[in-house]
């Protein structure tokens, strides 16, 4: 249902690419465009496959208006006023207005939990989906399964939560494993940021596996400066819904069960949950999937003629000019080009990213990165 639904937001976009959108999420148009029809026939009920559930009824009472706004309330106890109104306006009901919302909730004793913390100063925005992806863990939280270590990826322009995954560690093919199968989805993003921890960065500023395993997809990789989680903005809020909304006095027994609610609570941020950022629209509706697709078996590096080329070993170490230098071992087993650039100092590059300097006159090897 939360793909169906995706699906039909994104394909109701200007200039969206049916036939693209379909090979992303694997349906055939004729399935497609059956949904389609069904949404605008009988909007989210179009979509179930045995749903009897009327959009709205012509003769509402008010008393009918009251019940549908303390359903929606208890289906969304951190939303407030606005965005109930919103979201229960968009599913074609006549709403009073959001003064008189808050009155029906305050006499029903519906006293709206807040997630909000302090405001950054200034806000920045990139100016189309998947120019920017921020990813992060939230903090762990105990459960009957161990810890959870929520795993998410919400992308900068739409706000839409690309990924929110149960994992039990923050290890690198955890990690791996999970932005697979969403570049496999959604395709790739052009930059991805991230902060300095294991296991995406290194505060020494050395190279990690998983940053060689991003940029060989041709993704840039970027980091948060340390100490200033304001840089990771998006995402610090985000995680204070999550908590404010889902997690804060709940207690999950198993795994299963810790991601049936992390699924359904994603579906409902990114399809149902008005934004004021957004001006009160649905991060899927600033959503489109990318056109760039994820490549299991990226072809080698490729260097010019003037370029050396040399092989790190299973130590992290190359050898260049009679020299051996260390490389590190994020680099192992790797091809790397040379370019001199004066006569005692040298360039050293992985595909088109340079990744450092070497002064073979004083054997100094720097090897990093910019943040």
């Amino acid at each position: 249902m939360s793909l169906r639904l995706e699906f039909v937001s994104f394909a109701q976009q200007e200039e969206a690419n049916i036939r693209g959108l379909c090979r992303r999420f694997g349906v055939s148009p004729a399935t497609a465009y059956k949904w389609l029809r069904r949404f605008q026939e009988r909007g989210t009920a179009g979509l179930e496959e045995h749903s009897r559930r009327p959009l709205h009824s012509p003769s509402m009472t008010s008393d009918a208006v009251v019940a549908q706004i303390l359903s929606a309330a208890r289906q969304h106890p951190a939303w407030g006023a606005r965005k109930l109104k919103h979201l229960l306006e968009t599913q074609g009901q006549v709403m009073p207005a959001v003064s008189t919302i808050q009155a029906i909730l305050h006499r029903n004793g519906l006293h709206i939990a807040s997630a909000k913390g302090a405001e950054s100063v200034g806000r920045f925005e990139q100016e189309a989906p998947n120019q920017l992806w921020q990813m992060d863990f939230k903090g762990h939280f105990e459960t009957g399964a161990g810890r959870s270590h929520p795993l998410t990826i919400l992308d900068d322009h739409s706000r839409f939560l690309l990924c929110l995954y149960h994992s039990a560690n923050e290890q690198r093919q955890t990690v791996q494993t999970q932005l697979i199968r969403v570049f496999e989805t959604y395709g790739l993003p052009e930059r991805m940021s991230m902060d300095n921890g294991a296991p995406w960065g290194d505060t020494t500023g050395r190279f990690t596996g998983l940053e060689l395993w991003l940029m060989r997809q041709g993704i840039r990789v970027g980091h948060s400066r340390p100490y200033h989680p304001q840089t990771q903005g998006k995402l610090e809020r985000l995680h204070r819904s999550l908590k404010a909304e889902l997690l804060q006095g709940r207690w999950f027994a198993n795994a299963t069960q810790i991601q049936h609610a992390f699924d359904g609570w994603r579906q409902s941020y990114n399809l149902e949950r008005p934004h004021e950022s957004l001006e009160m629209r649905t991060p899927a509706s600033r959503y489109q999937p990318s056109t760039r697709n994820y490549c299991a078996h990226p072809a080698p590096p490729e260097y010019d003629a003037s370029t050396a080329v040399r092989r790190v070993d299973v130590n992290g170490r190359l050898s260049f000019k009679g020299q051996t230098l260390n490389i590190g071992k994020a680099f192992i087993r790797e091809h790397l080009g040379i370019r001199e650039e004066t006569e005692d100092t040298y360039s050293l590059w992985w595909y088109s990213s340079k990744i450092g300097t070497l002064n073979l006159k004083s054997l100094e090897i720097n090897i990093g990165k910019s943040r």
